[in-house]
């Protein structure tokens, strides 16, 4: 279908912190290369960003900084904002969610939904924080992941092993706000009744099988799962207010609130906002990571579904996760390439992270970020390549004919098939776009500097000039053309070089996508400008103190945590601390939990039974060496099931800096089993 204009989306980032380099490859610069595209061709397109700036995240980090949510997001959506327009991510928009025009447009939509009877509203048991007097949202809650074994996992999924989670699931859960135990208490939410829209998604995802396998898959997964009504409101007090009587102290849930922010920030954009959201004759794309893929290709059209007046998306083209230098992207770790320094430390430098980063994008497969790569990337790429050719052409167009573009009289074989393959490029370069395959179109325009480089090194004019001027004109003049179509095609991937060389060719503004089909965009006679060098050289030493950077960053990280202690937890009374039954026990038997990393199966003698207890320590001890050791086991726990393992108790560990675990145990071998620790 052609399409009268697009609508163009990135991923709004969470204005609690920088951007990195992973959120670069991830999402914004695939949209901004497909947009600039877009532009180049004369398309009507709107590209549409802004800070997701609710949410617990942003509480989180206003609560450890001491600081209020709204001095968080202010200070991370200008730096984020002003990150992104330094490195040429060219929005026609970068708003925020804690606009009152955003505020305005999320409550009309839940109303709306409301009104037409859309949700269900449920009354459900969730996490309290007796001390803190508040609902827990999934991040305020931490225990121990039953997959893995992971005792810091959060409410909502174990970063450790990556699995989803929901609060209930963890073992001895725990709240991040006074590190006591939360209780379960009833409250009553607005829930999206995904489970029967199930037919009109499923149906909306099985129109779309030509998008990316990642994207498709991951939605079919889902689909096959059943779908489940999810809350679209949670108890908190940052966000977006629940517009409706009887949600005293509930806001819309983040995943609701923050696409709707695409809307609201067109609409702050242009009046004519309705456009880009509610005519079929629109294509809406939306730029993720694969983090998001549910979100965007489920939860959101479902909402647009049931609002009824608003367009779908027509793709949502999610890469995989970008790492560094062999490791996990971590904001908690600093480990890191961040944008904001990136940009002071390499000045002028933007189309060189600009390149490395769309050649290794993630786009079918997490991929690797290295400092050695980038230095390759510049110097046997960008330089010796792109660079050596384009500034052979202009030194030499001003050696020989005063920077004036000679006339070509003759042509030979090899020229014409040369200026043949020229005009093609235009064609091969939108075609891997519009699929967006952007390494792969990244690709093409490297190879039509190839082809001028190689060009110019078989025909050597420069040898030439003595023997045969007339026929050096004609191979200057093709090489010219090649630089002026590069001008024009490089413009998506690498917008300073192309404004860059454009000014040095002299050539007119306002050329598009199409112009770059025609070899004679350089008239004989034009006279272009003084050149210089499109790229230079990334020295040794620059990349051995990036490096070293991040090693000192992961020793700094490591240092932190070896020596923070965890905060004393609330007080208890005496009364409650004699309800525990700590008994000395002796395990019999041990043996790994299937498909765990951290759990062991154990038979101990406790004096008074024997019984099974499921513990995570399978990532400190092996089996077979802790059999006859003995332990300190808690018998009076409430049983419970653990991977279908009922679980009669508790041992105690003790836990390093290291996250080493070792048994508290008693130190003289004459301890009876069942003996009172007190």
């Amino acid at each position: 279908m052609n399409f009268k204009r697009h609508t163009v989306t990135a991923a709004l980032p969470y204005a609690n912190g920088p951007v990195h380099i992973g959120h670069l490859a991830g999402c914004y610069l695939p949209a901004d290369i497909y947009v600039r595209y877009l532009r180049s061709k004369g398309e009507d397109v709107k590209f549409i960003c802004g800070s997701d700036e609710h949410g617990v995240p942003i509480t989180i980090k206003a609560k450890k900084e001491g600081v209020t949510p709204q001095q968080v997001v202010d200070k991370y959506n200008k730096i984020m904002g002003d990150s992104f327009k330094e490195f040429g991510i060219s929005f026609d928009i970068y708003s925020r969610t804690s606009s009152k025009v955003h505020h305005e447009t999320a409550s009309t939509f839940f109303k709306t939904l409301y009104d037409k009877g859309v949700f269900n509203e449920e009354i459900t048991e969730q996490y309290f924080d007796e001390k803190a007097n508040q609902f827990l949202a999934d991040r305020y809650i931490i225990g121990t992941c039953p997959k893995c074994g992971n005792d810091n996992a959060y409410g909502d999924q174990c970063e450790k092993c990556g699995t989803s989670l929901s609060p209930t699931e963890l073992i001895n859960p725990r709240s991040t706000l006074s590190g006591e135990k939360p209780v379960l208490k009833k409250t009553k939410n607005w829930f999206l009744p995904l489970d029967k829209m199930q037919p009109q998604i499923e149906a909306y995802i099985d129109s779309h099988k030509e998008w990316k396998s990642n994207v498709y898959g991951q939605c079919k997964s889902w689909l096959n799962s059943g779908l489940q009504p999810r809350a679209m409101t949670r108890d908190l007090d940052w966000g977006v207010k629940v517009p409706i009587p009887d949600a005293e102290g509930k806001v819309l849930y983040v995943w609701f609130d923050a696409p709707i922010g695409y809307i609201s920030a067109t609409k702050e954009l242009t009046p004519d906002w309705e456009k880009y959201w509610k005519d079929k004759e629109t294509k809406l794309v939306h730029f993720i990571g694969k983090d998001n893929i549910v979100f965007h290709c489920i939860i959101f059209p479902a909402m647009l579904m049931a609002e009824g007046s608003y367009i779908v998306p027509e793709n949502v083209p999610a890469n995989e996760f970008l790492n560094l230098e062999g490791d996990k992207i971590s904001t908690s770790r600093n480990w890191a390439v961040w944008l904001h320094e990136y940009l002071l430390e390499f000045k002028d430098k933007q189309d060189v992270l600009r390149y490395t980063l769309c050649a290794n994008a993630p786009e079918t497969k997490d991929n690797d970020f290295t400092w050695k790569d980038f230095q390759a990337k510049n110097n046997n790429e960008l330089v010796a390549i792109l660079g050596n050719f384009v500034n052979r052409t202009l030194v030499l167009t001003h050696k020989y004919y005063e920077g004036k573009v000679p006339d070509a009289s003759e042509y030979t074989k090899t020229d014409l098939l040369l200026l043949d393959e020229i005009s093609k490029f235009p064609a091969k370069i939108a075609a891997s776009i519009e699929q967006y395959r952007f390494r792969e179109a990244l690709g093409e325009l490297m190879n039509l500097a190839r082809a001028g480089n190689k060009y110019l090194a078989d025909n050597e004019p420069w040898n030439l000039i003595k023997s045969d001027a007339k026929r050096v004109q004609t191979i200057m003049n093709i090489s010219l053309q090649i630089s002026s179509n590069l001008a024009v095609l490089m413009e998506p991937f690498l917008p300073f070089t192309s404004k860059k060389l454009s000014l040095m060719l002299n050539l007119n503004e306002g050329l598009k996508w199409k112009d770059a089909t025609r070899t004679n965009l350089l008239l004989p006679g034009h006279q272009i400008n003084t050149a210089s060098l499109l790229f230079e050289k990334v020295e040794d030493e620059t990349i051995v103190a990036q490096v070293q950077k991040l090693e000192d960053s992961k020793k700094q990280n490591e240092l932190e945590k070896s020596t923070a202690i965890e905060p004393a937890k609330g007080e208890t009374s005496f009364d409650d601390f004699s309800k525990m039954d700590i008994r000395v026990g002796t395990i019999l038997e041990a043996e790994r939990v299937p498909k765990t990393d951290k759990l062991l199966k154990l038979l101990i003698d406790t004096g008074i039974d024997q019984r099974t207890v499921v513990s995570g320590i399978a990532g400190s001890y092996k089996p077979e060496d802790i059999i006859g050791q003995q332990v300190s086991i808690l018998v009076n726990l409430a049983p419970r099931k653990i991977k279908g393992i009922e679980s009669q108790g508790m041992i105690l560990m003790a836990e390093n800096n290291k996250g080493e675990l070792s048994f508290v145990a008693p130190t003289k071998p004459d301890m009876n089993n069942g003996g009172a620790i007190k």
